[in-house]
């Protein structure tokens, strides 16, 4: 065990120089308190920005009812768009916490998310807002998504391994919890003239109902004002995970990488492309059902089945948990099937609405157990590649922890993703052949894939 050395918070109380998490006397005396701390403000950052991140999959299922004219395939670009930036710039994202710092980013980060709320409060209430306005509104929303990358890179640097799925899982399910919070949020603040003080005006549908539509954006702008104070006076920047961009880069080049990223595809990408394009989805299929009653309960579910999934894994295995997670994933693909509309049959909505469920909560699962995977698995692979070079074991813990937080993000990148090619897929779909089954179809064949890989790859070996 490394000698302790006491923090030193008098020099500067928003740099911590020392720090380590693994040194029990440390953790138990300074560690724990300061992590839970910077733990439980990130997760009010991260929250938002899923809240940010997911704000059209919302707003789009209004627009044409306040009098603006997008097609179908328009509306489920919108909703998939923020997916792309977001998972564009959850590479460098990933990367940014070493070199600029998790308090001053995290503080960043959340601050510049006011932006495109303000805009598209301003945007929904103007009916000439061109197509292409929208277009790079829906664009830096995706700015939320890539906070995630930092988010989790960031925990992951002040917890021991021991607790790092446990800490991972409530960081990412709780962040994810935006999704539904913004989901149920949103239907009920376009019912009120919240900000009518400030420009919001009302706007009246053709069933005679009057709504706020901005508000489903303005309503965070406060919140957002709140978590950047909270996360520059309440966070604190770690000395002992600065790292240079050119340490962090041979992460890119394992192939565990690119491995854990397909199956963090598989889980995350679908709890965030489900949450993206659900509501469209349901819209076409069930029309005479009112879909924003019920669209923030599959978020719901897999925000905190993946805080369960990470500490699930804690104990049993992320490889096992993953493997069995993936099995169900493809049976509720298979099960959909039965519960859309066809020419011989009306559909269930009650069964598609079942189904779905299952998915998100599976869905939701398996992005805790792979993200505990990842830890875990990078961390070994870095420990036992500094051991072999005859490193010391303080040097190697800390390589550790930098490859480590560097992958987290890279992988998070590739699993946003799924944000933008599920709600793109339904559209495809819908607009070749009249119905989602040709989607579903991929994402069963996907899932199926996955099972394979992880058994073949991690499950057979037993290695980690």
């Amino acid at each position: 065990m490394s000698q302790l050395v006491p923090l030193q918070p008098r020099q500067n109380s928003a740099v911590i120089q020392t720090w380590q998490p693994e040194n029990s006397e440390f953790w138990q005396q300074h560690g724990k308190r300061i992590a839970s701390r910077n733990l439980w403000i990130s997760v009010f950052c991260l929250l938002l920005a899923f809240c940010v991140w997911m704000l059209f999959s919302a707003v789009t299922v209004n627009l044409n009812k306040v009098g603006f004219t997008f097609t179908t395939d328009q509306l489920f670009l919108l909703t998939a768009l923020p997916s792309v930036s977001g998972a564009l710039l959850r590479i460098p994202y990933s990367f940014v916490i070493p070199l600029f710092g998790g308090r001053r980013w995290t503080a960043f980060s959340t601050g510049i998310l006011l932006v495109p709320c303000v805009w598209l409060g301003f945007a929904v209430q103007d009916t000439s807002t061109s197509f292409t306005t929208f277009t790079l509104i829906a664009l830096l929303c995706g700015f939320a998504g890539a906070n995630f990358a930092s988010s989790m890179g960031n925990i992951s640097f002040f917890f021991p391994k021991a607790q790092q799925g446990g800490a991972l899982g409530i960081n990412g399910g709780l962040g994810n919890l935006g999704v539904s919070v913004m989901q149920f949020v949103a239907p009920l603040a376009v019912s009120f003239g919240i900000f009518s003080l400030f420009g919001g005006e009302a706007q009246t549908l053709a069933s005679g109902e009057t709504i706020w539509l901005e508000n489903a954006a303005w309503i965070w702008v406060p919140f957002l004002a709140v978590a950047t104070l909270a996360a520059w006076f309440g966070m604190n920047d770690l000395a002992a995970a600065k790292s240079s961009l050119s340490e962090q880069l041979p992460v890119l080049k394992r192939g565990h990488l690119w491995i854990m990223a397909l199956l963090y595809l598989a889980t995350f990408g679908s709890f965030i492309g489900f949450s993206a394009g659900f509501a469209m989805l349901a819209k076409t299929q069930f029309p005479d059902v009112s879909i924003l009653q019920f669209a923030f309960l599959g978020p719901l579910l897999g925000a905190l089945a993946r805080s369960a999934g990470g500490m699930i894994s804690d104990r049993f295995g992320g490889v096992r948990v993953t493997l069995i997670n993936f099995v169900l994933m493809a049976i509720f693909a298979a099960l959909l099937f039965l519960t859309l509309p066809d020419a011989s049959r009306a559909g269930s909505f009650v069964a598609f609405f079942g189904v779905f469920m299952g998915l998100f909560l599976t869905a939701g699962l398996g992005s805790g157990s792979t993200y505990q995977m990842i830890a875990v698995i990078f961390r070994k692979l870095t420990l036992e590649k500094s051991a072999a070079a005859g490193k010391s074991a303080e040097d190697a813990q800390r390589e550790a922890v930098t490859e480590t937080s560097a992958a987290l993000g890279f992988i998070s990148a590739i699993g946003a993703l799924g944000g933008f090619f599920i709600p793109q897929t339904f559209g495809l779909s819908l607009s070749m052949l009249g119905t989602p089954t040709g989607a579903m179809k991929i994402f069963l064949a996907f899932y199926l894939v996955c099972i394979g890989v992880t058994w073949l790859v991690y499950g057979r070996k037993n290695r980690f």
